[in-house]
């Protein structure tokens, strides 16, 4: 195999860094229930996102809003998450990581609770405001978390069955949370999520071993150094390009597919199922295959195969049958860069990986909130169709910062 393709996978040795005092290697046995538990709780946190979008027109009506002003709280909640998860992973890196996961995942229950009980959207803005402080804490905590679980030679593996949680939320827990929405209203839906959050708080109770042995920096210059390597910057780089192409048809997807579903519900239900099914499936076998031929490679497989098909998807709107496949071949590569981008991280760096993960987590909620701006006005100018076109001018973006990255790791300029 050629040695470019493991660039990523074996990075230069990084300076020694004292473990955090609270924190010790975990027993081996139980470790693949404990990454398992992780994903599922990372699921839980994720419908919160996906979930909200198809419920607007409920939280509208009920709170006396429009749907513009009501999906002002997917915005909100995207940026909160972005703002605050660098700025919370440091804060907490040298903590015992349960703990902080317990806490995560409080904060984000008591959030979604206090949504599910909101008398104004104002109030509705501000508790989610909460919750997003909790998932913005836990998602790259529990990546992190994962990969100290396993042995090196498995950390893509885990790391993708953590991320794999938050794509598969898209496949199951938008889907039903968006029915109890339309069934039994949107608070429902809320407490749908809020229940998630509690088996999820369980889970990392009852499974995740108490002490974990996850190295963290000892002060702050050293927690904020890795924002002055260009590699983790071209990197970061990657995932807001690349994820902003992949949101956009997501985003939109109603209004791309409208031709092939007729304004069905149903229809369009079948196709967002289908796209978070395969792209549940993608992100595991690209983590994977990241820890076989390295991040990189698979990241510039994915992008390729995004860009290509983003191009054609213009051509599989017309019908339902020609819609339905063409979201297979779509999800296969759209969620397939998620894992394999924090694993490059997490290799780049592994003394820094708490804040390097939080860092790539806090740029794929901008990611999330820049592709609805970025699709309104494409569809504004252009129309619809625009829409993947856009998402695959971003997507070839993405590809030459990858490379970028990867030529900075080739040259070893770390600055």
């Amino acid at each position: 195999m050629d040695s470019d393709l493991h660039d990523d996978a074996r990075p230069p040795t990084p300076a020694p860094v004292k473990p955090s005092s609270t924190d010790a290697p975990p027993p081996p046995h139980g470790a693949r229930g404990s990454v398992l538990v992780l994903g599922f709780a990372t699921f839980a946190i994720g419908t919160d996102e996906f979930v909200l979008a198809g419920v607007l027109p409920e939280l509208g009506r009920d709170l006396d809003v429009s749907v513009t002003t009501a999906g002002q709280v997917v915005t909100v909640f995207a940026l909160t998450c972005a703002v605050l998860a660098p700025v919370l992973a440091t804060l907490t890196a040298r903590r015992a990581r349960r703990a902080i996961l317990l806490v995560a995942i409080t904060v984000y229950l008591v959030g979604n609770v206090a949504t599910a009980l909101a008398p104004t959207f104002a109030t509705v803005l501000a508790a989610q405001m909460v919750a997003a402080a909790g998932a913005g804490l836990f998602v790259p905590t529990a990546a992190v978390t994962a990969a100290s679980l396993v042995a090196p030679e498995r950390r893509g593996r885990a790391i993708a069955a953590v991320t794999t949680g938050f794509t598969a939320a898209t496949a199951l827990g938008a889907p039903i949370g968006t029915a109890l929405g339309g069934w039994l209203g949107w608070r429902s839906t809320m407490w749908f999520v809020a229940a998630l959050a509690v088996l999820g708080l369980l889970g990392v109770r009852l499974w995740v071993p108490a002490r974990v042995a996850a190295p963290a920096p000892e002060g702050l210059r050293e927690r904020l150094a890795p924002l002055r390597d260009r590699r983790v910057l071209a990197i970061l780089a990657t995932t807001l390009a690349g994820f902003t192409a992949v949101y956009l048809p997501y985003t939109y997807i109603a209004v791309v597919f409208e031709p092939a579903t007729g304004g069905s519900g149903d229809r369009l239900a079948v196709l967002m199922f289908t796209l978070g099914v395969i792209g549940t499936l993608g992100n595991l076998a690209a983590g994977a295959l990241a820890d076989r031929i390295g991040g990189r490679a698979v990241v510039a497989l994915a992008l390729l195969w995004m860009t290509g098909s983003l191009l054609l998807i213009p051509l599989a709107t017309g019908t339902f049958t020609a819609a339905l496949p063409m979201i297979v071949v779509y999800g296969i590569g759209a969620f397939a860069i998620t894992s394999p981008q924090q694993h490059r991280l997490i290799t780049l760096d592994p003394g820094a990986a708490s804040v390097l993960v939080s860092l790539n987590a806090a740029v794929l909620y901008l990611a999330i909130s820049l592709s609805g701006a970025v699709g309104a006005v494409g569809i504004s100018w252009a129309g619809a169709p625009a829409v993947p076109l856009i998402a695959a001018g971003l997507a070839v973006v993405a590809l030459l910062f990858s490379e970028w990255g990867h030529r900075l790791s080739r040259t070893a300029v770390p600055r």
